[in-house]
Formats: structure tokens, sequence, C-alpha cells
């Protein structure tokens, strides 16, 4: 079967979780009215995803790339489509966040093995493959924003969540059955890039790569960089709100933003096969921190520039997800792929925790939106002069000792290739 066939079933996939984070907003106030909840109690619900979501991916991403993401990605559609579905008849906080744990889990199956399909099938085109897949996640919401808010005004919130749910999971399932790992005969060799790309030829394990300060480095950009526009998909909908801005120009926004973020991850990751992964980090890094300040600045000035800005923090935000893993492919190998980056994606699970509850936390302490931007408009400027160290890093080199455990390693995945 052609690799590009089963690279669009994997974006589908992905667009399918898409709304799980980032139509989640549209939900938070009618919520909120419903059950009287805090505004911060409810926006822990979204931490809690994000972790699950990325916490579980280490374990989900050994097992992937051990015996392939069908059979998980199947698991996962149930998951997802009963989490998702279940929480419109959540009574109480605690059913609430097991639901949209359970909902994460689901997304972690499906976002780490579709982004392996990516990693492992497009080593020519790694860049532009793991945007086009990150995109699938960063714009498929833009789908069912209309659809979300239409049920919701039309009926409630609890339709919206048990309609939507039953579709996300079916589609996964159906996407899930063309996906395999590929086989050593499959696998293309890397083509000759316009800029010299540094890419590794040797192999690493995820506890190999853990043993690497290289590693940490980009945990902590990831980190850095993952907080603002988490702040942004969770908050935008009570910032709307604080802000006085209409309903209608909320829907706007929220149908451009995943649009941005999705044509972020396409366009900065075939940025990056030409200009270089470090420097076109760089260049999106310092626009996310300009960004950032412009909604809390220019952003308060009319609704139109509210949107504006807004959209520009996504367009200059999503290529977190498909530079990282690209440059985590070109250091540590691909045949380990969704194990490894799976390890450095665990960093949007901490960045959950400042951009959701805390930040909410912290807008009902201060009355104002001012210090979550500013601070997260400082970590991105910080971010891109660090990606700019970057090219002077060496590569990463296993230290000694550990050749025994890669072959083992290597030795149990040949095994597992043809599943």
């Amino acid at each position: 079967m052609n690799r590009w066939f089963r690279l669009c079933a994997a974006v589908v996939a992905m667009m399918m979780i898409s709304n799980l984070q980032y139509a989640w907003t549209l939900f938070v106030k009618p919520i909120v009215a419903d059950t009287h909840w805090k505004l911060s109690d409810v926006q822990w619900g979204f931490t809690i995803f994000v972790a699950l979501e990325t916490w579980m991916m280490p374990l989900s991403g050994w097992l992937i790339d051990l015996l392939g993401p069908r059979i998980f990605m199947t698991v996962a559609g149930l998951m997802c489509g009963a989490g998702w579905a279940g929480m419109g008849q959540a009574k109480t906080l605690p059913e609430l966040y097991l639901l949209y744990a359970l909902a994460g889990f689901g997304a972690a199956l499906v976002y780490c093995g579709s982004m392996g399909i990516a990693l492992k099938w497009f080593p020519d085109k790694r860049g532009l493959a793991a945007g086009t897949i990150a995109a699938g996640f960063g714009s498929g919401a833009a789908l069912f924003v209309p659809m979300v808010g239409h049920l919701i005004r039309t009926q409630d919130y609890h339709a919206a969540f048990l309609y939507t749910g039953i579709v996300q999971g079916f589609v996964i399932i159906c996407a899930a059955q063309i996906l395999q790992n590929p086989t050593k005969t499959t696998v293309l060799a890397a083509a000759p890039a316009k800029v010299q790309i540094r890419r590794q030829r040797e192999e690493f394990n995820s506890l190999q790569m853990l043993r690497t300060p290289h590693f940490y480095l980009l945990f902590a950009m990831a980190l850095m960089m993952g907080i603002g526009g988490l702040m942004a998909t969770a908050q935008v909908g009570p910032m709307a709100d604080t802000l006085k801005i209409a309903p209608a120009v909320l829907t706007l926004s929220l149908t451009l933003n995943p649009l941005a973020n999705g044509a972020a991850r396409v366009f900065w990751g075939w940025v990056s096969d030409h200009l270089g992964r470090e420097r076109t980090m760089f260049i999106a890094f310092l626009l996310q921190s300009v960004f950032l300040l412009g909604v809390v600045t220019a952003g308060r000035l009319s609704a139109a520039w509210f949107v504006v800005c807004m959209a520009l923090v996504f367009f200059t935000w999503g290529e977190v997800y498909s530079l990282f893993p690209s440059i985590c492919a070109d250091w540590f190998g691909a045949r380990n792929a969704s194990s490894n980056y799976s390890f450095l994606y665990s960093a949007k699970g901490v960045a959950s925790i400042m951009g959701g509850g805390l930040a909410a936390t912290l807008y009902e302490k201060t009355n104002s939106w001012n210090y979550g931007f500013e601070v997260c408009a400082g970590m991105a400027l910080i971010t891109a002069f660090l990606a700019l160290g970057l090219r002077k890093l060496p590569l990463p080199k296993k230290q000694a000792g550990t050749a025994a455990l890669a072959a083992g390693s290597t030795r149990t995945l040949q095994v597992s290739e043809n599943r």
C-alpha cells in the first residue's frame, strides 16, 4: 500500500482527536453555568486531559514500536469515543476528570501511532510529513467547532459531547485498520537536503536517549514553548468573555485558530526541510513571543485585532509539534521514533498544568490575563535564542555499556516490523 495513503489515514485519525483539545473551550462556559463549578475547577479537567495524553505516550510509544499501531489505535478509538461522549453525562468533577482522562489516554495512542507513521515512512521528507500529521491535530477542530457551537446553541452541551464523541471514535477505528510500521525493504533512504540537516547514523533506544544532555535541552525548550499555546487554547473562550467579545466573533476565532495551527505545522515543517530545524525554530519562536504580547496589547483594542493576534499566536506555536519530532528523529534515529518522541512530547503535559488550571487560577486572583501572556512571551524569546545554540552542539553519542541493550532492542523490533 502506498505510504501517502497511510499518511492520509493517520491524518484523519489525528483530526478526530483534535476536537478533544481545541473545541474544549466552547464547553467551559456552559458547564460552569449548568453545574456552578468554579472556572479553575473545570479547567483542571483540561490539564488532566493533556497530562494523560502526553504522560502515557512513553508507554504507548514503546508498545506501538514493538507491535505496530493498528491494534492500539483501534482501542484508542473506543477510549476517545466513550470518554468524550460520556463527559456530557458527568454529574461530579471526579466523573468529568475521569472521562476526560480516558479520552486523553486514547488520544495518546492515536497521536503516538500517527506520528510514528510520518517519522518512519518519510525519512526523505521528515519535516513535511511530521508537519502534515501534526496539522491534522492542529486544524481538525475547524471541522467540529461550527458543529459543536450549533449543537450547544440549539440543544445543549450534553448532546454536543455525545454526537461528536460517537463520530470521532468510529472514524479513528476505521483509520486504524490501514496503519502499520514499515519493513526494512519499504523504508526509504533520506534524500539529500538543500541545507545540511545533521542526521544521526546510530539508532538510539529511549533509555540511551534519556542518558544524553541533548534530550533534556530539547525537553526544556518544548516545555517553555508549549505553555503559551496551551494557555491560549484553554483560555481563549474565558478571555473573550472578559473582553466582551461577541459569541459570533469567538466562533470565528475558534475556527481560524486551528486552521492557523495546522497550517503552521505543515509550513514550518516544510521550511525546516530547506532552512534547517534550528534556524526555523529561531524565527518561529521569536515571532511567537511578539504575537503573545500582541494578544494583551493590540488584542484589547478591538475584536478584529483579538482574532488576528490569536490566530498569529497559533501560526507561530503549532510548529512545535512538527519541528521537535523531526529533530528528535534526526538526532536519535527513526527506528524507535514513536517511543523516543513520546518522552519529548510529555513536556506538553507539564505545560498543560501552567496553561490550564494555573493560568485560570492566576486570572481569578489578579483579574488580568496580562501576566500569563507576558511570562509566556518571555519564555518563547528565551527558547528562540536557545535554538540558535543547537547547531553548535555535537550530535548525541551513546554512553559506554549500552551497545548490548541497543542490539537486543533492535532484534526485538526486527521481529515485530511486519505486524
